[in-house]
């Protein structure tokens, strides 16, 4: 009895952690053996047993591995190299994105992500942006590829191995015909300062450039707190940041021009409002009684300067009888990308100008 205890211990217990199709073609041969009572037998079947299972379970394992890589390769257009580990990336709009490698050839479909690659030195593997991509300068040499509506055979044609994309851009339609053609694109949708620093973070890591990245982000974090240094003891200003006139469409707590007048020691008056850009009337407005206008004004997007004068008419605002209408770069702060910074500055510049005085100049750029 106490053999047929060592050998269910020694022979059985193995055999469970085998698949059941070996279990039960092993459990035959060793219960042949137990009905002869031949026990060395049916613990030399069982030891052989142990092996052979360990044997099956090692070569699944490498099966299962050589298939789920060769599933990545397929998902990300990379060929099947079994001795590089592949990595995950999960984008704004939770989709799962696979990389073998760090991709060689990138399209941008928005300023701002073009700006935060060449910020990263990735000047050599952009091969095509968006119409409007002009900064930095050798952006206007690159292929172009359209905007909301891009061309999808100049943009295959450019053969990419990755499309940065913005969400609240990129039409639906747009986005399933890439998916379809197997075009890896990666979402990224901005609605507050530290998305834009997470997002050149995470365009570092999927590149293989998280030093660039680490080292951008690192000064855009320290001309910040800056920033909020000189502000934090003033009195702050009502503030209507004036995206178009008709219809008044201003920034509201979803977005993250709504944290940037908050940084400059603003108030935004659209603040106790629902979405990213809100419409407001005029009664609202006059309501809200701003004390400063802002105007964006830039190479693509502007306030023009007769829409500006117009203001001039609402004689009972604040802002008004205190000639503070004011205009700042739109290329800086209406793009999320690495130089939304210098558009803080201008703005808290612009709300507080007795806080940069030349006794206390902004820091230094590099």
């Amino acid at each position: 009895m106490g053999s047929l205890k060592l050998i269910l211990r020694c022979v059985l217990v193995p055999l469970v952690a085998c698949g059941v199709r070996t279990s039960v073609r092993l459990g035959y041969l060793l219960a042949a053996a137990l009905r002869r009572i031949q026990f060395e037998r049916a613990l030399v079947t069982g030891l052989g047993t142990l092996v052979l299972c360990t044997g099956i379970a090692r070569a699944n394992e490498a099966d299962d591995l050589a298939m789920k890589r060769r599933q990545q390769g397929i998902l990300t257009g990379m060929p099947f190299m079994a001795n590089i580990a592949p990595r995950t990336f999960v984008d704004d709009s939770g989709r799962k994105l696979y990389f073998a490698k760090a991709p060689r050839r990138v399209l941008s479909l928005a300023p701002s992500l073009t700006e935060m690659l060449f910020a990263i030195g990735l000047d050599e593997q952009i091969v095509g942006v968006t119409n409007f991509c002009n900064y930095p300068p050798a952006a206007a040499g690159k292929p172009k590829v359209g905007y909301t509506q891009p061309n999808l055979e100049s943009l295959l044609a450019l053969s990419p191995d990755m499309v940065a994309a913005p969400g609240e851009l990129l039409r639906a339609d747009v986005l399933a015909k890439l998916e379809a053609l197997k075009v890896p694109t990666f979402i990224f949708e901005a609605k507050s300062l530290e998305h834009v620093l997470a997002h050149i973070h995470t365009l570092g890591r999927i590149f293989e450039r998280s030093s660039a990245a680490d080292a951008l982000t690192r000064h855009m974090r320290e001309r910040i707190a800056e920033v909020s240094r000189r502000v934090q003891t003033v009195e702050r200003k009502r503030v209507l940041y004036v995206l178009s006139s008709h219809p008044l469409i201003t920034v509201g707590p979803n977005s993250y021009i709504h944290q940037m007048i908050e940084l400059a020691g603003g108030i935004n008056v659209a603040g106790g409002t629902s979405g990213a850009y809100p419409r407001l009337s005029m009664e609202t407005v006059l309501e809200k009684d701003p004390e400063i206008l802002v105007f964006p004004v830039g190479s693509t997007e502007s306030v023009p300067e007769h829409e500006q004068q117009t203001w001039k008419r609402w004689t009972g605002l604040s802002a008004v009888q205190r000639h503070r209408l004011h205009v700042v770069s739109s290329d800086a702060l209406n793009r999320p990308g690495p130089r939304v910074v210098d558009g803080l500055e201008q703005l808290a510049q612009v709300i507080h100008p007795e806080a940069f005085t030349s006794d206390h100049p902004p820091s230094s750029r590099p």
